[in-house]
Formats: C-alpha cells, structure tokens, sequence
C-alpha cells in the first residue's frame, strides 16, 4: 500500500551555534536553535516519514523536555526512525524536500547532505532530492531570523497498518 507523507520544520538563528542541515556542518556565521542540532531538513524528513506510516510526530518520539536529546545529532533520530521503520517493514520509495533559507548558499552541501540521509536510511542516493531556495529578502527567513524546510514522501508499506503507541521507539 502505498502512502505519503509530509514534513514541515523551523528554527530561529542565533550566534554561537552550528549551523547543521542534513547532517553537513556550514560554515556561517549563525547557527539554527533548538532542542537538539536543530537540523530543519533531517526534522522535516523525519516527520514526514512518520506522518506518511501514521507513526506519529517528532515531538511525541523526541520530545524536547527529554534530556537524553539535548544537543543529539537528528541523523541520530533519523536512524531510529528508520528502524522503526523497518520493524513494520515499512520501505521509502523516495523523499523530495525543499530548505528555505536567504543565506549561506546551500547548493555546495547538497550532495553531501543527500549522502548522509541516504546512508541514515539505508536508501539509494538517487532515492532522496533536496533542493534549497530563498525567499526573497521577504519574511522571517528572507529577514535571516530562521530556516525552514518542508519534505514529502512516498512509502510502501503492508496493508495492515501498524498501531501506534507513545514512546515506541
């Protein structure tokens, strides 16, 4: 049966962080706050990997009142969710996704980026697209207040639906 999900993630920039997006550290000179690295791309993903198999959100597996995930890399997250998705035999047949950010440029850390959820996900390379836009010099992220990102994907996954329960990562 074939499903789709989707993700949306943000997060305010601040001095004095890494900047993380797909698991790739950019040099800039503001980084994204959060909870844990704060990567919007991998978040995005992340959720809507669980939307599309109706697992659930990122907040209810990683909530950010839990110690344990205060400053984890999120391909850390990805992983688990991955193997979530394996116990319910659960495949991905590709992600699209889209960051939205004024700066830095983001094209150079694409390939890396797409290599990194590739691996976390145990999927081909050609399997995942990322692609990064501007908004313009217009909103919280055209001002350089924030990133964003959004994501969908397709899965396959067995008829029956698994149940889902809090805490079953």
């Amino acid at each position: 049966m074939l499903r789709v999900g989707t993700g949306y993630d943000v997060h305010k920039l601040v001095e004095n962080r890494e900047l993380i997006l797909g698991g790739v550290k950019i040099e800039h000179y503001k980084g994204l706050l959060g909870h844990s690295d704060a990567d919007v791309l991998v978040h995005a993903i992340i959720d809507a990997l669980l939307g599309a198999a109706a697992l659930g959100d990122i907040g209810t597996h990683f909530p950010d009142t839990d110690s344990f995930y205060e400053g984890i890399s999120s391909l850390h997250l990805l992983v688990r969710v991955s193997d979530l998705l394996d116990k319910y035999n659960i495949t991905i047949n590709n992600i699209d996704s889209t960051i939205i950010a004024q700066k830095p440029k983001l094209a150079p850390f694409i390939k890396e980026m797409r290599a990194n959820i590739a691996q976390m996900l145990n999927i081909s390379f050609n399997q995942i697209n990322i692609k990064a836009t501007t908004e313009e010099n217009l909103g919280f992220t055209g001002n350089e207040h924030g990133m964003a990102a959004q994501a969908i994907v397709l899965i396959d996954m067995p008829s029956t639906t698994p149940t889902y329960r809090s805490g079953s990562l």
